[in-house]
Protein backbone atom coordinates (compact mmCIF):
# COMPACT_ATOMS: atom_id res chain seq x y z
CA UNK A 1 0.00 0.00 0.00
CA UNK A 2 1.06 3.57 -0.97
CA UNK A 3 2.25 5.58 2.23
CA UNK A 4 3.00 8.83 0.68
CA UNK A 5 1.63 11.56 2.80
CA UNK A 6 1.88 14.70 0.06
CA UNK A 7 -0.95 16.62 -1.02
CA UNK A 8 -1.17 16.87 -5.32
CA UNK A 9 -1.03 19.64 -6.76
CA UNK A 10 -4.85 20.07 -7.43
CA UNK A 11 -6.42 18.64 -4.13
CA UNK A 12 -10.04 19.55 -3.55
CA UNK A 13 -11.13 22.23 -0.74
CA UNK A 14 -14.37 22.89 0.50
CA UNK A 15 -15.51 27.19 0.16
CA UNK A 16 -14.92 26.77 4.02
CA UNK A 17 -11.12 25.56 3.65
CA UNK A 18 -11.52 21.88 4.52
CA UNK A 19 -9.36 19.52 2.26
CA UNK A 20 -11.56 16.65 1.67
CA UNK A 21 -9.86 13.50 2.15
CA UNK A 22 -12.14 10.60 3.05
CA UNK A 23 -14.24 9.09 0.66
CA UNK A 24 -17.05 6.50 2.46
CA UNK A 25 -17.78 3.83 -0.90
CA UNK A 26 -20.89 1.82 -0.35
CA UNK A 27 -20.36 -1.36 -2.50
CA UNK A 28 -24.35 -2.75 -1.76
CA UNK A 29 -27.45 -1.90 -0.02
CA UNK A 30 -28.03 -5.27 1.10
CA UNK A 31 -28.36 -6.31 4.83
CA UNK A 32 -29.06 -9.34 6.68
CA UNK A 33 -30.14 -7.23 9.15
CA UNK A 34 -33.18 -4.82 9.81
CA UNK A 35 -32.40 -2.63 11.98
CA UNK A 36 -34.84 -0.17 13.31
CA UNK A 37 -33.22 3.25 12.90
CA UNK A 38 -31.88 1.66 9.24
CA UNK A 39 -33.97 -0.12 7.30
CA UNK A 40 -36.82 -1.61 9.43
CA UNK A 41 -38.76 -2.55 6.48
CA UNK A 42 -38.71 -6.19 5.69
CA UNK A 43 -39.79 -5.42 1.92
CA UNK A 44 -37.12 -3.26 0.86
CA UNK A 45 -36.88 -2.78 -3.14
CA UNK A 46 -33.27 -3.54 -3.60
CA UNK A 47 -31.36 -1.67 -6.56
CA UNK A 48 -30.84 -4.46 -9.65
CA UNK A 49 -27.17 -5.01 -10.93
CA UNK A 50 -27.28 -2.56 -13.49
CA UNK A 51 -27.96 -0.23 -11.42
CA UNK A 52 -25.31 -0.62 -8.77
CA UNK A 53 -21.60 0.81 -9.67
CA UNK A 54 -19.50 -2.26 -10.67
CA UNK A 55 -16.22 -3.02 -8.68
CA UNK A 56 -13.78 -1.31 -11.85
CA UNK A 57 -16.22 1.50 -11.80
CA UNK A 58 -15.59 1.97 -8.06
CA UNK A 59 -12.00 1.68 -8.43
CA UNK A 60 -11.56 4.08 -11.12
CA UNK A 61 -14.06 6.34 -9.30
CA UNK A 62 -11.06 6.06 -6.48
CA UNK A 63 -8.15 6.69 -8.47
CA UNK A 64 -9.47 9.73 -9.77
CA UNK A 65 -10.20 11.03 -6.31
CA UNK A 66 -6.84 9.97 -5.11
CA UNK A 67 -5.27 12.29 -7.98
CA UNK A 68 -7.72 15.11 -5.99
CA UNK A 69 -6.33 14.34 -2.41
CA UNK A 70 -7.95 11.18 -1.13
CA UNK A 71 -6.76 9.31 1.23
CA UNK A 72 -8.83 7.68 3.36
CA UNK A 73 -11.11 5.08 2.14
CA UNK A 74 -14.28 3.62 4.19
CA UNK A 75 -15.99 0.55 2.40
CA UNK A 76 -19.37 0.37 3.73
CA UNK A 77 -22.99 -1.01 2.87
CA UNK A 78 -25.76 -2.38 3.74
CA UNK A 79 -23.70 -5.02 4.79
CA UNK A 80 -20.48 -4.76 2.44
CA UNK A 81 -19.93 -8.54 3.04
CA UNK A 82 -22.73 -9.51 1.61
CA UNK A 83 -21.20 -8.75 -1.50
CA UNK A 84 -19.64 -11.22 -3.18
CA UNK A 85 -15.78 -10.40 -3.71
CA UNK A 86 -15.72 -7.34 -1.31
CA UNK A 87 -11.92 -8.69 0.01
CA UNK A 88 -10.73 -8.53 -3.44
CA UNK A 89 -12.18 -5.21 -3.96
CA UNK A 90 -9.80 -3.46 -1.26
CA UNK A 91 -7.10 -5.77 -1.92
CA UNK A 92 -7.80 -3.40 -5.37
CA UNK A 93 -8.22 -0.41 -3.63
CA UNK A 94 -4.79 -0.77 -1.98
CA UNK A 95 -3.10 -0.76 -4.68
CA UNK A 96 -4.49 2.71 -5.90
CA UNK A 97 -1.24 5.42 -5.30
CA UNK A 98 -1.95 7.54 -2.79
CA UNK A 99 -4.94 5.54 -1.03
CA UNK A 100 -2.96 5.64 2.74
CA UNK A 101 -5.93 4.32 5.37
CA UNK A 102 -8.64 1.55 4.37
CA UNK A 103 -11.51 0.63 6.80
CA UNK A 104 -14.43 -1.24 6.78
CA UNK A 105 -17.78 -1.15 8.57
CA UNK A 106 -19.99 -3.82 9.42
CA UNK A 107 -22.44 -5.48 11.60
CA UNK A 108 -20.28 -8.51 12.31
CA UNK A 109 -22.13 -11.02 11.30
CA UNK A 110 -19.78 -12.54 8.40
CA UNK A 111 -16.41 -11.50 10.03
CA UNK A 112 -15.82 -15.26 11.43
CA UNK A 113 -17.03 -16.76 7.88
CA UNK A 114 -14.69 -18.96 6.08
CA UNK A 115 -13.52 -17.97 2.60
CA UNK A 116 -10.91 -19.34 0.80
CA UNK A 117 -9.70 -21.39 3.84
CA UNK A 118 -9.50 -17.96 6.02
CA UNK A 119 -12.07 -15.85 7.95
CA UNK A 120 -13.12 -13.23 6.44
CA UNK A 121 -11.69 -10.86 8.83
CA UNK A 122 -8.24 -12.38 8.00
CA UNK A 123 -8.96 -12.21 4.50
CA UNK A 124 -9.32 -8.23 4.64
CA UNK A 125 -6.54 -7.80 6.89
CA UNK A 126 -4.52 -9.51 4.31
CA UNK A 127 -6.11 -7.15 1.23
CA UNK A 128 -4.55 -4.10 3.75
CA UNK A 129 -7.75 -3.43 5.48
CA UNK A 130 -6.78 -1.37 8.44
CA UNK A 131 -9.22 -0.99 10.62
CA UNK A 132 -12.98 -2.35 11.01
CA UNK A 133 -15.84 -0.20 12.84
CA UNK A 134 -18.10 -3.06 13.83
CA UNK A 135 -21.75 -2.25 15.05
CA UNK A 136 -22.79 -3.25 18.84
CA UNK A 137 -26.12 -1.90 19.97
CA UNK A 138 -26.48 -4.60 22.83
CA UNK A 139 -25.31 -7.43 24.20
CA UNK A 140 -28.17 -8.98 25.49
CA UNK A 141 -29.84 -11.10 22.51
CA UNK A 142 -33.49 -10.22 23.34
CA UNK A 143 -32.87 -6.64 22.80
CA UNK A 144 -30.69 -7.04 20.03
CA UNK A 145 -33.31 -9.35 18.45
CA UNK A 146 -35.32 -6.59 18.89
CA UNK A 147 -33.13 -3.87 17.88
CA UNK A 148 -31.68 -5.85 14.21
CA UNK A 149 -34.89 -7.44 13.47
CA UNK A 150 -32.46 -10.69 13.43
CA UNK A 151 -31.60 -12.86 16.18
CA UNK A 152 -27.73 -12.71 15.20
CA UNK A 153 -25.64 -11.91 18.23
CA UNK A 154 -24.18 -15.09 18.75
CA UNK A 155 -22.50 -14.41 15.09
CA UNK A 156 -21.20 -10.53 15.86
CA UNK A 157 -19.71 -11.85 18.94
CA UNK A 158 -17.61 -14.60 17.03
CA UNK A 159 -16.95 -12.35 14.24
CA UNK A 160 -15.42 -9.79 16.59
CA UNK A 161 -13.05 -12.72 17.93
CA UNK A 162 -12.28 -13.69 14.24
CA UNK A 163 -11.00 -9.69 13.54
CA UNK A 164 -9.11 -9.44 16.68
CA UNK A 165 -7.49 -12.64 15.47
CA UNK A 166 -7.04 -11.73 11.88
CA UNK A 167 -5.19 -8.57 13.50
CA UNK A 168 -6.73 -5.11 12.21
CA UNK A 169 -4.75 -2.49 13.57
CA UNK A 170 -8.05 -0.85 14.95
CA UNK A 171 -11.52 -2.12 15.81
CA UNK A 172 -14.63 -0.18 16.90
CA UNK A 173 -17.54 -0.43 18.38
CA UNK A 174 -20.22 2.03 17.43
CA UNK A 175 -23.12 1.73 19.43
CA UNK A 176 -26.42 3.75 18.72
CA UNK A 177 -27.97 5.55 21.52
CA UNK A 178 -31.69 4.56 22.27
CA UNK A 179 -33.68 5.26 24.74
CA UNK A 180 -35.17 3.23 27.55
CA UNK A 181 -32.37 0.65 26.23
CA UNK A 182 -29.20 2.09 25.93
CA UNK A 183 -29.06 3.18 29.50
CA UNK A 184 -29.59 0.29 31.14
CA UNK A 185 -26.79 -1.71 28.63
CA UNK A 186 -23.97 1.62 29.31
CA UNK A 187 -21.65 -0.47 31.88
CA UNK A 188 -21.24 -3.87 30.17
CA UNK A 189 -20.27 -2.27 26.54
CA UNK A 190 -17.76 -0.27 28.29
CA UNK A 191 -16.22 -3.12 29.86
CA UNK A 192 -16.95 -5.86 27.09
CA UNK A 193 -14.74 -2.80 24.88
CA UNK A 194 -12.31 -2.44 27.84
CA UNK A 195 -11.81 -5.99 27.33
CA UNK A 196 -11.28 -6.76 23.80
CA UNK A 197 -9.19 -4.14 23.80
CA UNK A 198 -11.79 -1.74 21.27
CA UNK A 199 -12.82 1.88 21.14
CA UNK A 200 -16.50 2.19 21.71
CA UNK A 201 -18.64 5.46 20.24
CA UNK A 202 -21.86 6.47 21.62
CA UNK A 203 -23.71 7.52 18.73
CA UNK A 204 -27.15 9.50 18.24
CA UNK A 205 -29.85 8.89 16.26
CA UNK A 206 -30.27 10.54 12.98
CA UNK A 207 -33.21 11.05 10.77
CA UNK A 208 -31.41 8.80 8.41
CA UNK A 209 -33.94 6.89 7.40
CA UNK A 210 -37.27 8.01 9.15
CA UNK A 211 -37.76 11.20 10.66
CA UNK A 212 -40.19 9.50 12.98
CA UNK A 213 -36.81 7.77 14.35
CA UNK A 214 -36.07 10.71 16.22
CA UNK A 215 -39.36 11.19 17.97
CA UNK A 216 -38.90 11.66 22.22
CA UNK A 217 -39.19 7.94 22.67
CA UNK A 218 -36.37 7.36 20.89
CA UNK A 219 -33.73 10.08 21.02
CA UNK A 220 -31.31 9.68 23.82
CA UNK A 221 -28.61 12.40 23.74
CA UNK A 222 -24.94 12.17 23.90
CA UNK A 223 -24.76 14.51 26.90
CA UNK A 224 -26.93 11.68 28.71
CA UNK A 225 -25.19 9.19 28.13
CA UNK A 226 -21.97 10.70 28.82
CA UNK A 227 -23.59 11.26 32.68
CA UNK A 228 -24.56 7.91 32.97
CA UNK A 229 -21.03 6.93 32.04
CA UNK A 230 -19.59 8.60 34.89
CA UNK A 231 -22.17 8.19 37.28
CA UNK A 232 -20.96 4.45 37.19
CA UNK A 233 -17.08 4.75 36.58
CA UNK A 234 -16.46 8.55 37.60
CA UNK A 235 -15.46 11.88 35.67
CA UNK A 236 -14.28 11.47 32.04
CA UNK A 237 -11.16 13.43 31.02
CA UNK A 238 -11.55 14.85 27.89
CA UNK A 239 -8.93 13.73 25.23
CA UNK A 240 -9.59 16.84 22.51
CA UNK A 241 -6.22 16.10 20.96
CA UNK A 242 -7.31 11.97 20.50
CA UNK A 243 -8.48 11.99 16.67
CA UNK A 244 -9.55 9.27 14.83
CA UNK A 245 -10.96 9.90 11.02
CA UNK A 246 -14.32 10.87 12.24
CA UNK A 247 -16.06 13.90 14.91
CA UNK A 248 -16.29 11.49 18.05
CA UNK A 249 -15.45 13.77 21.07
CA UNK A 250 -13.10 11.01 22.97
CA UNK A 251 -12.62 10.76 26.79
CA UNK A 252 -10.69 8.85 28.69
CA UNK A 253 -12.22 6.28 31.69
CA UNK A 254 -10.44 6.75 34.74
CA UNK A 255 -8.34 3.84 36.50
CA UNK A 256 -8.11 1.92 32.68
CA UNK A 257 -7.11 3.38 30.23
CA UNK A 258 -10.02 2.97 28.04
CA UNK A 259 -11.05 5.79 25.35
CA UNK A 260 -14.14 6.11 24.53
CA UNK A 261 -15.96 8.28 21.97
CA UNK A 262 -19.46 10.66 21.67
CA UNK A 263 -21.11 11.41 18.09
CA UNK A 264 -23.53 14.07 18.49
CA UNK A 265 -24.96 14.77 15.03
CA UNK A 266 -28.04 16.57 16.52
CA UNK A 267 -26.58 18.16 19.87
CA UNK A 268 -22.90 18.89 19.40
CA UNK A 269 -23.43 22.40 17.37
CA UNK A 270 -19.40 22.10 16.00
CA UNK A 271 -20.17 18.93 14.92
CA UNK A 272 -19.59 19.83 10.84
CA UNK A 273 -16.56 22.00 11.49
CA UNK A 274 -13.80 19.52 10.62
CA UNK A 275 -15.43 17.50 7.49
CA UNK A 276 -13.25 16.25 5.61
CA UNK A 277 -15.41 13.32 3.56
CA UNK A 278 -18.03 12.77 0.64
CA UNK A 279 -19.95 9.40 0.61
CA UNK A 280 -20.07 7.49 -2.91
CA UNK A 281 -23.57 5.34 -2.90
CA UNK A 282 -23.73 1.85 -4.71
CA UNK A 283 -25.99 3.52 -7.42
CA UNK A 284 -23.10 5.63 -8.22
CA UNK A 285 -24.64 9.34 -6.62
CA UNK A 286 -21.55 11.54 -4.81
CA UNK A 287 -22.83 13.03 -1.60
CA UNK A 288 -21.22 15.93 -0.10
CA UNK A 289 -23.07 15.28 3.02
CA UNK A 290 -25.00 12.46 4.53
CA UNK A 291 -27.46 14.90 6.56
CA UNK A 292 -28.47 16.60 2.89
CA UNK A 293 -30.55 15.75 0.19
CA UNK A 294 -27.50 17.00 -2.33
CA UNK A 295 -26.24 13.99 -4.52
CA UNK A 296 -24.98 13.87 -7.95
CA UNK A 297 -25.33 11.36 -10.29
CA UNK A 298 -21.75 10.12 -11.30
CA UNK A 299 -22.66 6.62 -12.82
CA UNK A 300 -24.49 7.97 -15.28
CA UNK A 301 -21.38 10.15 -15.89
CA UNK A 302 -19.22 7.38 -15.72
CA UNK A 303 -21.48 4.73 -18.59
CA UNK A 304 -21.39 8.29 -21.11
CA UNK A 305 -17.88 7.57 -21.18
CA UNK A 306 -16.38 10.56 -19.24
CA UNK A 307 -12.55 11.60 -19.72
CA UNK A 308 -10.49 10.93 -16.49
CA UNK A 309 -10.47 15.13 -16.55
CA UNK A 310 -14.02 15.10 -16.41
CA UNK A 311 -14.37 12.67 -13.57
CA UNK A 312 -11.99 14.93 -11.90
CA UNK A 313 -13.89 18.11 -12.90
CA UNK A 314 -17.07 16.23 -11.46
CA UNK A 315 -15.86 15.63 -7.80
CA UNK A 316 -14.85 19.50 -7.74
CA UNK A 317 -18.13 20.55 -8.43
CA UNK A 318 -19.55 18.27 -5.80
CA UNK A 319 -16.80 19.25 -3.06
CA UNK A 320 -18.03 22.99 -3.68
CA UNK A 321 -21.60 22.27 -3.23
CA UNK A 322 -20.54 21.03 -0.20
CA UNK A 323 -23.30 22.60 2.75
CA UNK A 324 -21.38 24.41 5.59
CA UNK A 325 -23.52 21.74 7.89
CA UNK A 326 -26.05 19.32 7.50
CA UNK A 327 -30.00 19.77 8.06
CA UNK A 328 -30.60 16.95 10.55
CA UNK A 329 -32.03 19.95 12.85
CA UNK A 330 -34.17 21.49 10.46
CA UNK A 331 -36.97 19.23 10.34
CA UNK A 332 -34.82 17.30 8.06
CA UNK A 333 -37.23 14.58 6.02
CA UNK A 334 -34.72 11.81 4.20
CA UNK A 335 -35.31 10.79 0.63
CA UNK A 336 -33.99 7.15 1.15
CA UNK A 337 -33.52 5.12 3.54
CA UNK A 338 -29.79 5.00 5.34
CA UNK A 339 -28.80 1.48 3.97
CA UNK A 340 -29.53 3.33 0.17
CA UNK A 341 -26.98 5.98 0.92
CA UNK A 342 -23.96 3.98 2.85
CA UNK A 343 -23.48 3.98 6.26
Amino acid sequence: MVKASFLPPNFVEDSFGHHISYLRVSITDRCNERCRYCMPEEEQKWFSREETLSYEEMLRIVRIGAGLGIRKIRVTGGEPLTRPGAADFCAELARIPGIEDIGISTNGTLLAKIEDGVTLAEKLVRAGVRTANISLDSLDPATYRLTTGRDLLPRVLEGIDAAITAGFESIKFNCVLMKNQTESEIPAIIEFARKKNALLRFIELMPVSTQEVLSSDNFLPVATAKALVEQTHGALTPLPEFKTNGPALYHLVPGTGQKIGFIGAMTNLHFCESCNKLRLTCDGKLRPCLGSFLEFDLLSVVRAGCSDDELAAFFRNVVARKPKEHDFRDNYQPNRKMIAIGG
